[in-house]
């Protein structure tokens, strides 16, 4: 099975990715991340303002096969969280890379976004 992985998009080991931006970066799981989790039906996510250090659990997201911790690819603050899937969870199954986005951060000025992995680099990890 081929799995979405955007280029412009940097990637965790545990699945999480984080656009390629230079102050405000917007982050989410992979489309191979919610292939696995199955049918998306709750995402709790933190709240605007709280600090986040790469490698830090952020939320959780359960599905009707399990629960899984959401990790921070960067360190940053938090600036917006995505309300919709508060009531629309299943966005993060129909559109991981655009409308089931998950948090946006204020980028550290050490991110740490030379630390994850590349779109080629993570497509070896899923294949």
């Amino acid at each position: 099975m081929s799995f979405e992985v955007p280029d412009d998009r940097k990637y965790l080991e545990s699945h999480e990715w984080v656009d390629d931006a230079e102050d405000t970066a917007r982050v989410g799981i992979s489309d191979f991340a919610q292939d696995e989790l199955g049918d998306v039906v709750f995402v709790e996510l933190p709240d605007e303002g709280d600090e986040l250090a790469a490698g830090d659990e952020f939320g959780v997201v359960e599905s009707i096969k399990a629960v899984s911790d959401l990790y921070s690819p960067v360190n940053g603050t938090v600036t917006a969280v995505n309300d919709a899937l508060a009531d629309q969870p299943e966005l993060v199954n129909e559109d991981p890379f655009g409308d089931g986005w998950m948090l946006e951060v204020e980028l550290a000025d050490d991110s740490g976004l030379d630390d994850l992995l590349t779109a080629d680099e993570y497509r070896e990890q899923i294949e």
